[in-house]
This record gives structure tokens, C-alpha cells and sequence, in this order.
């Protein structure tokens, strides 16, 4: 007997190889999921322009960046020592008002080259709410712990999602015309929403998405959302806030990712960067000793025989580990 539920994950007529470029954008989640690719050796980028949890906010970055917009001082705000943007997250925040200005739009610049030649983009949702600047109606990314009072907090419609993203998606469309979009939505729970507010979110979510994909013969879904939710159905598998997916969790679904878009033959070679990876991380007692060097000469043939078979794989850092002077 089978004591719990497991998704059944469509089959993609397309999988993901150390031949394609992938882009990661959205909340948290994506940057767990995406790390995670990185680790493979396969090209990833994962949020060029910082975590985004909103279909609107995620959208706004994406549109700025095909249209080269240019940020400018009148775009940056000082508070707490620090200057900040509403359209990015704080990690671009900097007490120097040229670098903060300087590295938007160098983030903007990359997510631009990303989505331009990106095999498959990852974009995942967060919540359907926003925070709006009560003094001009602006969608914010970010609220920078600046006062509440300064926010009008609402809902999305699914209808306000399904418009502006028919128009991203036809902006990304001429942009990179071979661009595969996989929506997720996070499993993350808003559980500073309430438990009830952030179903109807993540309702609104799955609906928006349900009627992008009946639209659009380029954009798909994979279930994380659901993997979480069923098959993951037990605390256990929750960080000890109770809300986050704990590490195993994380892994798991990682795994279910694996099985949806890896090949034998890209698994084989995850597996094989994976023990060359590990090499490298691994301190020697005796660095100078002949038994080795020959084990770094071995690796190094390794790493060869990869890129031969599977590509110019990146292996910089590992071989200046396998280096013996």
C-alpha cells in the first residue's frame, strides 16, 4: 500500500542539458531550486535583479530590462543611512548613492542578456498581494522597512495577472523566440497573510497561471506547489518556523525537478561533476605526496573527458585545486 499521494509531473517535450542556459526569477524558492542547477554545471542565472515575490513586481523588472530603462537618481531614496530602490531588492541597497544607481542598472543589464539568450526561464510567484505607494499608486517590490502608513496593501485580480503577463510574454516572445517560461508557484506559505488569505492568494496564482498556459504554446508548469503540499504533506519537512521547507524537503523536490528534466545522460553527468566537485572541496594531509598528484592528474583527465562529451563545462575553480605546484 502507498500511505501518501505523489504528483504525477507532465511530460515536457523538452528536458534540460549542460548545453542550455537557464534563468531562474522570482521568489526565495527560486533561488533554491536554482542554486541548486548551478551546482550541476549547467549554465544557470538565478535572480539578476534580486528576490521578487509578486506576478507585477517580477513583470516590471522583466519589461525595464527588455527596454533597456535607464535608472537615474529620481529612482533611489535615502533611508536609514542607506540608499534604496522600489524596484529591486535590498541586497542593492548601498550607503553610496552611485553604487546603489551603478549596480541596478548593471543587474538590469544582465537579466536583459539572460532572458535574450536563455534556453528555459524559470519564474515563480510568491503571493498575489502588493504594496502600492499610497502617494502615487506604484507597485513596490520591496517596502525597504520604510512606514506602513505609506502603502496601500491589496489584492491582484487573476485577470490583472493573465493581462500584463500576456504582454510580457509576447515582449519575451520577440525578444528570444526559442525562450521556454516554466511558471512555479512557491510553497512557501504568507503566513503573515493569514491562513486564509494566503490560500485565496496562491488561489489567484494557479488560476493566472492555469490561463497563461491554455494561451501561450510556450510556457508550462511544474508543480512544486503541490509537491510540497501532498506529497510532503507532514511537519517534518518543514524548516522550524513551520512555514519554510526544510533543507530535506527542499532536496526532495529538487530530486522531483531531476526526474522531470534531466536525461540518463545529464544525470551520468551530474553525477560525475558531482565527484569532481567533491575532490576539490577535499584537503589533503600531505598535498606534495606522489599518490596525490597522480589523484589530481586523474581528476584533471576527468574534467576533460566531460567537456569532451558534454561541453564546455566551467571547472576554473576546480582546477586550480587539482593544480599541485
Amino acid at each position: 500500500m502507498d500511505f501518501r499521494t505523489k504528483i504525477d509531473i507532465p511530460k515536457y517535450a523538452f528536458g534540460i542539458s549542460h548545453k542550455d542556459r537557464c534563468l531562474f526569477i522570482g521568489s526565495c524558492f527560486a533561488e533554491n531550486i536554482g542554486n541548486n542547477l548551478i551546482e550541476t554545471k549547467i549554465h544557470t542565472s538565478v535572480n539578476p535583479t534580486g528576490i521578487l515575490y509578486n506576478p507585477i513586481s517580477i513583470r516590471e523588472s522583466i519589461l525595464n530590462a527588455l527596454t533597456a530603462k535607464k535608472y537615474t537618481a529620481d529612482d533611489v531614496f535615502l533611508s536609514g543611512g542607506t540608499w534604496n530602490c522600489f524596484d529591486f531588492h535590498s541586497r542593492f541597497s548601498n550607503v553610496d548613492k552611485t553604487i546603489c544607481i551603478e549596480s541596478i542598472n548593471s543587474a538590469s543589464q544582465m537579466l536583459k542578456y539572460e532572458i535574450e539568450t536563455a534556453d528555459i526561464m524559470f519564474v515563480t510567484f510568491g503571493t498575489a498581494f502588493i504594496y502600492e505607494l499610497a502617494e502615487n499608486g506604484r507597485i513596490v517590490c520591496n517596502c525597504h522597512k520604510q512606514p506602513e502608513k505609506r502603502f496601500n496593501r491589496r489584492l491582484l485580480k487573476g485577470s490583472e495577472i493573465v493581462e500584463s503577463w500576456s504582454e510580457c510574454i509576447e515582449k519575451i516572445e520577440a525578444a528570444n523566440p526559442k525562450l521556454r517560461i516554466v511558471f512555479t508557484i512557491s510553497p512557501i506559505r504568507h503566513w503573515r497573510d493569514g491562513a486564509h488569505q494566503n490560500q485565496i492568494s496562491k488561489s489567484t496564482l494557479h488560476l493566472a497561471i492555469g490561463e497563461l498556459n491554455a494561451k501561450f504554446g510556450n510556457t508550462f508548469y511544474f508543480p512544486a506547489y503541490e509537491i510540497m503540499m501532498d506529497e510532503l504533506r507532514d511537519y517534518r519537512f518543514y524548516a522550524a518556523d513551520m512555514v519554510h521547507p526544510s533543507d530535506v524537503a527542499v532536496q526532495y523536490i529538487w530530486e522531483r525537478f531531476g526526474e522531470t528534466f534531466f536525461s540518463e545522460h545529464t544525470k551520468s553527468a551530474i553525477a560525475r561533476i558531482g565527484k569532481i566537485t567533491a575532490a576539490a572541496n577535499h584537503r589533503p594531509l600531505n598535498p606534495q605526496s606522489d599518490e596525490y598528484k597522480k589523484f589530481c592528474s586523474r581528476m584533471l583527465d576527468e574534467i576533460e573527458k566531460l567537456k569532451a562529451e558534454f561541453g564546455e563545462i566551467d571547472f576554473g575553480e576546480e582546477k586550480k585545486s587539482f593544480l599541485v605546484p
